[in-house]
């Protein structure tokens, strides 16, 4: 079953182009890898698919009863994020506020915030603050609060960035995991490892166009060639 399209789209801002003619498909239980070069777009395709920014042309078309709001984003984490003066609870009970009414929270949401918190191992910090965090603990934290967003779909953009290679690790095997019980991932990534070991399909920017297919496919194209010549993997 099919969650996004995207048909014949050019992406860009205020009419300046970056990309045209981009088409593609996330299916249900997907692990699609967005790998590329800097300032060929990828951003731009976060904003859009989030419905930040409308395409300059073509369209995207949200399917099997997905919404733009269903979609869980985990961002690249700042400075200012990691300083964020609130609890964790605090912070991972944000992520429903999307579609949340009212002006306190359901038992129901706080029962949820818990139980995402225990199925990725923090829930002895339930009540710490997020700003005593290590950088794995915080990543932790903010996944619990994308899965607040979504029963379905998940966006990451670079979740590893400045993480040591253990913290790195341990995050890839939790997205397994969770890809495991049926929630469909998104991940920009300049990392080779999740595309080479857990993705299924990739689509790649450049400059001069992009590729969208299987991981198969992409490793046997020039651009996945050259994908693996930079990252070190050329043989």
């Amino acid at each position: 079953m099919t969650l996004i399209k995207g048909s014949d789209i050019t992406l860009g801002y205020e009419g300046q182009g970056i990309l045209s003619g981009l088409s593609f498909s996330v299916n249900d239980g997907d692990y699609l890898c967005i790998v590329g070069e800097n300032g060929s777009g990828k951003s731009t395709f976060i904003k859009t698919v989030l419905g930040l920014v409308e395409p300059i042309k073509g369209k995207i078309e949200y399917c099997g009863g997905l919404k733009k709001n269903e979609i869980g984003y985990l961002p690249q984490i700042s400075g200012i994020q990691r300083d964020f003066p609130s609890s964790v609870m605090e912070v991972v009970l944000s992520g429903c506020l999307n579609r949340h009414r009212g002006f306190f929270y359901t038992a129901g949401e706080k029962r949820k915030a818990r139980e995402q918190l225990v199925r990725l191992g923090m829930e002895d910090r339930i009540s710490s603050s997020f700003q005593e965090l290590s950088g794995g603990q915080h990543q932790r934290v903010l996944l619990a609060r994308a899965l607040m967003a979504t029963e379905k779909l998940l966006f990451l953009d670079e979740p590893v960035s400045g993480l040591d290679p253990k913290t790195t690790s341990e995050l890839y095997e939790m997205l397994r995991e969770l890809n495991g019980a049926g929630i469909t991932l998104m991940m920009v990534t300049h990392d080779i490892h999740p595309a080479l070991n857990d993705a299924r399909t990739i689509l790649h920017f450049s400059h001069s166009g992009y590729f969208f297919g299987t991981k198969e496919e992409y490793f046997n194209s020039e651009p996945g060639k050259e994908f693996m010549k930079e990252a070190g993997h050329d043989n």
